[in-house]
Formats: C-alpha cells, structure tokens, sequence
C-alpha cells in the first residue's frame, strides 16, 4: 500500500518567542516491512541550525534552533511511504518462558529487547497493572495469544474520551479512569507487561482512517496515532537472535497494525517519540493546531 502522510503542526505565541530549540520526530521509518519513497520536513521561520541523526532506538529525528524572534512557528512533514502487510508470528512459546528468557542472569548475553522490560517514565512497573493483566495470563498460555486477549480486554473495557487525559496523565491514572486516547491506551499496555516481565515498546505513527459512505476524506482530519509491540522469543533459545520478533497490536482498534498503519518512531514510551517538543525564551501563551492527513496515493 501505498499511502500519502501530511503532519502539520503550528504554534501561534503571545508574546513572540526570541529563541527556541526543537526536536521532532517526524520522519517515517525505512526498514523490510515499509519503505520511505519520500520526504520533505519544512520549517517556518527558517532555522538558524538545522541537522538530522538516529537516536538510540534508530529513530530518525531531527534538531533545529531558531534565534530570531518569531510570533508563529510552523512545521509541515510531508512523506510517501509504501507498506507491507504484517507477516503472521507463529510462535507458540509461553509467557512465563518468553518472560525467563529475558530476565536477566549473571553472564548472560546482551539482548536489545531486555531493554523494554525496564520501567519508563509513562510506562511504570507497577503491581496494579500486574493485576489487571493476569487474567490474560494464565500458565501456560502462549505469548501471543496472551498480548493479544490483553489488547482487547483493553479495547473493551476502557473508554475513548479525548478530555479526560492530557500528554502528561500518569498510565496509573489511566488505568484507574478506564478512559483516554491511544497514547493512554498503548502506555497502559506497555505497563502491563513490563509488570510481567516481558519487553514492550510504544510506536507512535499513522492509521490510514475510512471515512463515513459516502463522504470524502477531509484534509487534515486525521490524528498521529500510538500502539504497543511486545517481543516474541524465538520457539527455540539457540537460534533466539534469528527468530525473535516484534508484534504490534493496536489496544485502542482491538487489532494487530498492518498495511494501514505507517510507523513512526519505536521507544519506551512518548516522551521517547514525542512528534515534536522543545525549549523556547519567551511566548508565555500559546495556541496549537495539528492537521494529519492519511490518504493512499498511486504515485511516489
């Protein structure tokens, strides 16, 4: 599939901001399940420094400082990505096996994946998220079924309201509410998983939206989106580096993302992957509007 990603962000501040330093992470993924055909990041006003690395997650991001005073601030990402439908994970290992081979053990190898066991500042460990999912994991149970009866217990039981959270609400409070949006949704995951000991990273990206029958797709009407992955061991220890995998489920959808879903950027949790964050000198009051725009296209 081949689909157009439009993310448009603007800030109008009162009083002008005189500098400011930015992050964004906004630049699409180019790894064997979707290719980048095209991008284009455009900064208004024109940065003084502008340079782009990977971070240590291998995300893409980009930094930019402006030194002149400025009343507005717009930034426009802009991509064409091609992407492929999602190879099943056909693992049968349980979660309590999954879970012993990343626990850590003295002389044991490194394991990138052991890294997302650990608690993050929106994804806690914590017993209450380890109590709320044992009822998906009863002993035995392979890992994905597990992650996925999770997902849609999730999806179930907690309620899409866009006021009832902000960035910065606690995945505990979530929890406790049963209410939230996709980022609340994929934080609450992620906690209740690493609070089982099993490794789990937040992915933040696009979700390709039907419109209503018989209505166009709006410009601009769609959202970034967020979900969590859960490392999947290789069946068989020896050959684990070979045959491990990562499994995106989609809480909020009730779904595994495929070739609808443009992935961002992979960390432990937002504040790793966050679109776009910064410092700024001045501006003390601010509005801001995003504009997401997800459409497929037939030319690169």
């Amino acid at each position: 599939m081949l689909l157009d990603v439009v993310h448009e962000t603007r800030y109008e501040y009162a009083p002008a901001v005189s500098t400011a330093r930015h992050v964004a992470h906004l630049k699409p993924a180019h790894n064997a399940r979707q290719q980048l055909v095209k991008h284009e990041l455009r900064i208004a006003p024109e940065p003084a420094q502008r340079n782009e690395s990977k971070d240590v997650w291998g995300n893409t991001r980009t930094f930019f400082t402006l030194l002149a005073q400025h009343a507005k601030l717009e930034v426009v990402a802009r991509s064409v990505v091609a992407t492929s439908p999602a190879a099943a994970v056909l693992s049968t290992i349980s979660w309590e096996e999954a879970r012993e081979r990343m626990r850590y053990h003295r002389a044991a190898d490194y394991h990138p994946a052991a890294e997302f066991v650990f608690a993050s500042i929106y994804a806690p460990r914590h017993e209450e998220f380890a109590r709320y999912a044992m009822p998906s994991f009863p002993a035995g149970r392979p890992l994905v079924d597990a992650a996925r009866h999770l997902m849609a217990r999730i999806h179930a039981d907690f309620e899409y309201e866009t006021q009832a959270t902000d960035v910065s609400t606690p995945a505990l409070e979530a929890l406790k509410l049963r209410k939230g949006v996709c980022q609340d949704f994929a934080h609450v995951m992620l906690a209740c998983l690493r609070s089982l000991g099993l490794p789990a990273r937040y992915v933040s990206g696009y979700l390709l939206t039907d419109p209503p029958a018989g209505q166009a797709r709006l410009v601009g009407s769609d959202a970034s989106h967020a979900w969590a992955s859960v490392y999947v061991p290789g069946d068989s220890a020896r050959v684990e580096r070979a045959r491990g995998e990562w499994l995106d489920l989609d809480p909020t959808n009730s779904r595994a993302a495929g070739e609808d879903y443009v992935v961002l950027a992979t960390g432990r949790d937002y504040a790793d992957v966050s679109p776009l964050r910064g410092v700024i000198h001045g501006g003390a009051n601010h509005q801001l509007r995003v504009a997401v725009t997800v459409m497929p296209t037939i030319a690169a």
